[in-house]
């Protein structure tokens, strides 16, 4: 009896040091953990992660496109100045010079012939239905973009929702692996304790024991499960990966989805309303549409004043002022019919916006849908399984007080403590469901960076 003592004193020694010697390097890596509840990784991660950062880089882009198409339509002011030598073949231009009969023909080479030119050009757009047209197209691709930009905003919400509610999920897990590894030590050291009153036998004590090894190597597991989970929080949220975060939030708490619509048909009318994909849609047809405005106005009339005015002469010091002003007009009248099929190009455009935007709709219908399924399905799975761990925690405490009384062996008080192992899972799983339903109906409804 001393022996099985010893033996189980030296396996509970054991898996202690493997599981120190295996958080010992992750945690001389990590810094002091920090408090963070679930709205402030949303929020967070709503703001400041890679993929919302670029996304309004391309915002910005698109606003730059917009000043560059209105440049078109402003002045444009330019300086120029030469000093120029030059010779000049008069036979060349067609200049023949006379000569006397019997004389040498003349040199019909002129120069060189010195000169300076300095001046200010000016362009001035007066009428270009087209740049415009460009502008106006210009302009509605910047709501495209920015309608992007919340949708990426919102996949990184969801996205930081659901990595912290499997944070929370591993935490929890572990906790209940530790909570069953406590169990199997208790009902290893009453094994030991019936085996010295002689009322069991080697064999429960070595049954016991092999639950305590079991249940000691899972929470090694779930120990690396959590760390892995805190790996992906900190990706979500942009973070160091080596950072550790103390939730405030767990998946016992419930109410993740508070403010969003439970009944199906005010979650679709929010989500129609406040989908950012629908909105990105409507903006595409909107840029589409601009563009094949500005293709079908190139056919129109260009009007510009052109003017320049300087000094130029032979020398710099008999240099004098000269100047033009000038209307030109600017007809395009055939490009080789590039023109009509870029129209054509711009028209399936246009249809292809109109098919995606009617297959979003169904999508976000449907999305809303399912979240609203899933979430039903959690909250009737949580109260089986609540009932279903009342139910493995009674039959632990009547099979632990048949085996004290020596009426049953240790077999039936392994099997409760097994049923009790799969009722906490059922349970955490559960939660984990109803939460995760919640944060996905958020993100159908358009109101993922909302969650608390």
């Amino acid at each position: 009896m001393r022996k099985i003592r010893t033996d189980a004193a030296q396996w509970s020694r054991a898996a202690l040091a493997v599981g120190i010697l295996c958080a010992a390097p992750a945690a001389a890596q990590q810094t002091a953990p920090q408090p963070l509840s679930l709205s402030e990784a949303v929020s967070r991660a709503a703001t400041t992660t890679a993929g919302v950062s670029a996304a309004q880089l391309r915002v910005t882009e698109a606003e730059a496109r917009v000043r560059q198409a209105r440049a078109e339509l402003l002045p444009s002011v330019s300086a120029a100045a030469g000093v120029s030598e030059r010779t000049f073949n008069l036979e060349a231009m067609g200049i023949s010079l006379p000569r006397a009969e019997g004389t040498p023909a003349p040199d019909p080479l002129i120069g060189p012939v010195s000169g300076v030119d300095a001046r200010l050009r000016l362009n001035q757009t007066v009428f270009d239905a087209a740049g415009v047209a460009r502008t106006r197209a210009a302009r509605e691709f910047v709501g495209t973009v920015t309608a992007e930009r919340a949708t990426v905003a919102q996949t990184a919400a969801q996205r930081a929702a659901l990595a912290y509610l499997r944070t929370t999920r591993a935490a929890a897990t572990l906790s209940a692996r530790q909570a069953d590894a406590a169990l199997a030590g208790e009902l290893l050291e009453l094994a030991q304790a019936q085996l010295e009153a002689g009322v069991s036998t080697a064999i429960d004590v070595t049954r016991a024991r092999t639950q305590k090894v079991a249940a000691d190597g899972q929470v090694l597991v779930a120990r690396n499960a959590a760390e892995r989970a805190q790996i992906e929080l900190a990706r979500s949220l942009g973070a160091d990966p080596a950072t550790r975060f103390v939730l405030t939030d767990s998946l016992a708490d419930g109410g993740f989805g508070a403010g969003v619509p439970t009944e199906q048909n005010a979650a679709v009318a929010q989500a129609l309303e406040r989908r950012p994909e629908l909105a990105q849609a409507l903006a595409q047809a909107s840029t589409a549409q601009a563009q094949r405005r500005a293709i079908q106005a190139e056919r129109l009339p260009r009007v510009d004043v052109v003017a320049d005015y300087g000094a130029n002469g032979l020398h710099a010091g008999d240099a004098i002022g000269t100047g033009q002003v000038g209307l030109q007009l600017s007809l395009p009248i055939l490009d080789g019919f590039r023109r009509e099929a870029r129209l054509q190009e711009q028209r399936a455009v246009i249809r292809e916006t109109a098919v995606r935007s009617e297959d979003l709709r169904q999508q976000v219908q449907a999305e809303v849908q399912g979240a609203l399924l899933d979430l039903q399905n959690g909250r009737e799975q949580a109260q089986v399984a609540g009932e279903r761990l009342r139910l493995a925690e009674d039959e632990l405490a009547l099979a632990r007080e048949r085996f004290t009384n020596g009426v049953a062996s240790n077999l039936e008080l392994i099997q409760a403590q097994a049923s009790l192992i799969t009722a906490r899972d059922a349970v955490i799983e559960a939660r984990f469901t109803t939460a995760a339903a919640q944060a996905n109906l958020a993100r159908a409804v358009g109101s993922a960076d909302t969650l608390r």
